[in-house]
């Protein structure tokens, strides 16, 4: 049995315009002295995952130019303004060929949310029908495996906003998602308004 971390692929969905941040990209956010998007990726990779796929939009020549993500995969979204569903999409396609047999799902704007978060949710994988979410008193957030037998079904669903929210609802009620519970370990708030900004570091 390989372990985990090869068969399974992250994927850091890092494209959003910071719309309600004044237009400042997530990506480019400073935190611990360090534009966000290398903070997130830094994290999956700390977590045990050796090929991580970036997914940048917004002011992607400038993430490319302040952030060190040698050693990743920059997967560009021309079509970011439509969503986190476009998105994690062009993630999705950008695993297609690699042999990856799941996603470990991250989004750019949480970083309460660390390595021992994403370690657990990782350890959740099994097969490509593994759909794993990380949760907080019980109620899902992220991150989330994505086994590959889902990635169409995903794909198809993901539209606007949304990413995988309906698709993983669907499954829920048939009990097909195996969730962990990490809110001994994470603090999943999110980067989306000015006053949130008082999370960085």
């Amino acid at each position: 049995m390989t372990r985990n971390e090869d068969q399974v692929a992250g994927l850091l969905l890092a494209a959003g315009g910071g719309r309600r941040l004044g237009g400042r990209p997530k990506a480019l956010l400073r935190h611990r002295g360090r534009p966000l998007v290398e903070h997130a990726v830094g994290v999956l990779r700390a977590a045990g995952l050796t090929r991580v796929h970036v997914v940048l939009g917004a002011r992607a020549d400038a993430v490319r130019e302040q952030a060190e993500l040698t050693g990743y995969v920059v997967v560009e979204n021309p079509e970011w303004e439509q969503g986190m569903g476009s998105s994690l999409r062009a993630g999705l396609d950008s695993l297609a060929g690699t042999g990856a047999r799941a996603a470990l799902v991250s989004l750019v704007d949480q970083p309460g949310i660390g390595a021992e978060a994403v370690a657990r949710v990782l350890a959740g994988f099994t097969d490509e029908d593994s759909l794993v979410s990380a949760a907080y008193d019980g109620v899902r957030g992220h991150p989330v495996l994505f086994g590959a037998a889902h990635w169409a079904g995903i794909a198809a669903s993901a539209t606007g906003d949304r990413g995988a929210r309906a698709y993983l609802k669907a499954h829920a009620d048939a009990d097909a998602v195996t969730l962990v519970e990490c809110g001994d370990a994470a603090r999943p708030y999110d980067i989306d308004t000015e006053a949130d900004l008082v999370h960085l570091e």
